[in-house]
């Protein structure tokens, strides 16, 4: 079966896992510089454009009934569109900043929690801790990624302008 790209669906599943993996790292790496202060234009692009990207692969997959998947796709684009608006259309200014903050780091979150749910999915070893995918493994490392966006949030949001 081919996608809508030409490739084969496994194919293309490797290049969304990518392009996800991608997004999430620079995510990380953007939001740790800036909660010591240092803006990264070019993480914070690489962030943005990869996590669109995200979106954007997820749904040309083979269609599903709406679930979890879609929405949250559509939950990131209309997040990241916000977040766009606040850093080009606001240019980050006054109250943009928070704006842009909070959208960015939700549409991180967002990634990770995916990345964490398929993770336990896909990797045998995880799996095996948490079949059904409601074990407390999976909880314990949900509430992991939730604590450190949050201490991220909390870094940046109380910082001053970078």
């Amino acid at each position: 079966m081919l996608t809508n790209l030409g490739l084969s669906l496994a194919a293309f599943t490797e290049l969304h896992v990518v392009i996800s993996l991608v997004g999430i790292a620079a995510g990380l790496v953007f939001f740790v510089a800036l909660a010591g202060g240092r803006w990264l234009s070019l993480m914070n692009g690489l962030f943005l454009v990869f996590t669109i990207l995200t979106s954007v692969t997820g749904f040309l997959f083979p269609p599903k009934p709406i679930g979890p998947p879609f929405i949250f796709g559509v939950v990131s684009l209309v997040v990241l569109a916000v977040a766009l608006y606040a850093l080009y259309g606001g240019k980050l200014a006054g109250g943009w900043r928070r704006v842009f903050l909070a959208t960015a780091l939700f549409a991180q979150w967002l990634n990770m929690v995916v990345l964490v749910v398929q993770s336990y999915q896909k990797i045998p070893a995880l799996h095996a801790l948490a079949p059904l995918g409601n074990e407390p493994a999976l909880l314990a490392t949900q509430g992991a990624v939730a604590i450190v966006v949050l201490y991220l949030a909390w870094t940046t949001l109380r910082r001053p302008a970078v």
